[in-house]
């Protein structure tokens, strides 16, 4: 007679079930499958590979491998086996795989990831495969890239692929004077030109390079090359390339090559149908535009979250905001911004402490090919609410309030980017703040402009020019209406004066200006050439390939709405208004301007759209 263990619990309480998770079980697993392997226990499956021997659990295998999983699963007849022959891999590479199966350690160099890569391709174990992607990653240079990118297009390494590329493009100037870049085959040539990635040349020196390619082989060679030049030479950007210049080196490379005309004559027509014209749409502050494209940046501000350093861009092909970068500084406003050489400059402004405005002297410098910010000598005088600007390669920093001056100053300093100095010029006439600055170059003419803005509690219409040949300004025709808190654009030979407010009846509140006005710089004459559709205060406004953009803003000093993501422009070709779709969301008092940004960056895959969100108003 059998006797049934009596429960202690009582059976009708609740059973009360929980799960416990030990963490290190997964490691004790592991170590404990290791042990088994080591002491060559319960071993159930040996692999032939090379001549050599490897002893494993067929469990072990199928867990870690699909390839695997399939042979010993699928009733196929390698399941029923003891002994098994493996081909198309090495016994290096193998090794090295299965002591990652036991240990989730791998050691890959030089010497065997081609070996452990083609085994663990073969095998199907993706984990080990993106060790080598990154471990190759990691290894890039002038030296070994070609090979690097071989392996990557004959493994589908995607992405190893794309930063081996970008890696050649980054360092095209070495790379072509290195013996190396002479073995690129005619395909992997065309990949480089055809990702368009950011090079460190001019768009002459990537066709020279490319000619110098064609020709650096043998003769009997050379014709397989020259059968590839209509694919590759049609990569090359010759609207950055001036008639004169593209006609200087094809002279010079064709001149004792009379045998090549073939190649002559497609660089010609290739050339002539991108351009159609004499007319080189080249920036004067890129070095080459290939693999960057025009962007408008919003800069700082305030939103329903407050205050935000935030950089964020849009490009016109896309017309999605993205994240850019941050201000690398305490969360300030009210500081100049600039662009340079195609790099922004963020100088000046001020931030809250303890209730206490603070305004500081420090400036910052964003390279959007390198993603990465510096700094620069700070300011003589520390300012915010005033204008910065760029005239021939220098900025220039122009009044606005100061720890000294809190209602505004005269004080004006000059930037050298190639000393990193700062230098005082001679002061404005008078004593303004939150005015609007624009420079102009004519021939040997330089001039920078500066309209309206605050004196104390007085609002401007007065508008002064500095010339810098004498270090000297002087009073120009004043605008039509006083603004303050308004942007001055230079477009050709004319001011555009946006935006902006002025004073109302009896001088008790502000009211919007709604006018764009236009001032004849060679005539110093002034007329209103549209009318705001929505005007809006605290807008950011720039101009991009003139177009006039309005973005963020409010209507009134009386409430926040969804207005402040309004965004419109004008055309000043058309005489036109278009309204966009809106920014994804809310903001004010920030600032805009244009910048050339990489359309590849290395944030890509995880970089989100800027969310939507709806005004709480």
């Amino acid at each position: 007679m059998t006797r049934t263990k009596e429960k202690i619990l009582h059976d009708n309480k609740p059973l009360n079930s929980t799960f416990y998770h030990h963490k290190s079980h997964q490691t004790t697993l592991l170590k404990g499958l290791n042990s088994l392997w080591e002491k060559g226990e319960l071993l159930d499956v040996t692999l032939i590979i090379e001549g050599q021997l490897f002893k494993a659990h067929k469990a072990v295998l199928s867990a870690c491998s699909d390839y695997f999983r399939a042979m010993f699963t699928n009733n196929m007849l390698e399941s029923r086996q003891d002994e098994i022959c493996l081909n198309g891999i090495t016994a290096v590479g193998f090794h090295q795989i299965l002591e990652y199966a036991y240990t989730s350690r791998i050691m890959l160099n030089l010497g065997n990831i081609q070996d452990v890569l083609e085994a663990a391709s073969h095998i199907q174990m993706e984990p080990v495969i993106q060790a080598c992607s990154k471990y190759l990653l990691s290894q890039i240079d002038i030296d070994n890239c070609i090979d690097i990118a071989t392996i990557a297009e004959i493994y589908s390494l995607e992405k190893l692929r794309l930063m081996v590329y970008r890696f050649m493009s980054e360092h095209l100037l070495e790379f072509s004077n290195s013996k190396e870049f002479y073995r690129l085959t005619p395909q992997q040539l065309e990949n480089l030109l055809a990702l368009d990635f950011p090079v460190d040349c001019s768009e002459a020196d990537v066709l020279r390079i490319v000619l110098a390619w064609f020709f650096h082989v043998d003769t009997s060679k050379r014709d397989l090359r020259i059968s590839y030049a209509m694919r590759i030479i049609h990569y090359i950007h010759f609207k950055e390339i001036s008639r004169r210049k593209l006609d200087s080196i094809l002279n010079k490379i064709f001149q004792d090559r009379n045998c090549e005309w073939e190649l002559y004559k497609v660089i010609l027509s290739e050339a002539y149908i991108q351009t159609n014209s004499n007319k080189i749409t080249s920036n004067s502050n890129l070095l080459n535009s290939r693999g960057m494209e025009l962007a408008v940046l919003k800069i700082g501000g305030f939103g329903i979250s407050g205050i935000t350093n935030e950089i964020t861009y849009c490009f016109s092909s896309e017309r999605k905001w993205k994240h850019l970068t941050t201000i690398p500084h305490l969360e300030q406003c009210n500081f100049g911004t600039a662009v340079l050489n195609n790099e922004l400059y963020i100088v000046g402004g001020c931030f809250n402490q303890s209730l206490q405005e603070n305004i500081h002297p420090f400036g910052f410098k964003y390279s959007p090919r390198y993603d990465k910010w510096s700094t620069m000598s700070p300011m003589k005088i520390e300012r915010c609410r005033f204008s910065l600007n760029v005239l021939s390669n220098m900025l220039y920093a122009v009044g606005g309030a100061s720890e000294v001056d809190e209602y505004g100053t005269s004080t004006c300093e000059c930037y050298d980017p190639v000393l990193d100095m700062w230098y005082m010029i001679a002061p404005l006439p008078a004593h303004i703040t939150q005015h609007a600055g624009a420079s102009y170059e004519h021939n040997l003419s330089l001039k920078l402009f500066v309209s309206g803005g605050m004196d104390r509690d007085s609002i401007q219409s007065a508008m002064y020019c500095y010339a810098v040949s004498e270090d000297r300004w002087q009073p120009c025709a004043p605008l039509l209406r006083a603004r303050a808190d308004h942007v001055m654009l230079s477009i050709g030979d004319f001011l555009y004066v946006c935006g902006g407010w002025t004073e109302g009846p009896e001088g008790r509140s502000r009211v919007l200006v709604d006018t764009i006005d236009v001032y004849d710089i060679k005539n110093d004459r002034w007329e209103v050439v549209t009318t705001v559709p929505t005007p809006r205060y605290h807008a950011g406004i720039v101009c991009v390939e003139h177009k006039i953009y309005f973005i963020g803003g409010f209507y009134s000093d009386d409430m926040f709405d969804k207005s402040t993501a309004a965004i419109e422009f004008y055309d000043i070709e058309s005489d036109s208004w278009t309204t966009e779709e809106k920014y994804p969301q809310d903001i004010w008092e920030h600032t805009c301007a244009s910048l050339f940004i990489p359309k590849w960056r290395d944030d890509m895959q995880d970089m989100q759209v800027i969310a939507k969100t709806e005004s709480t108003v």
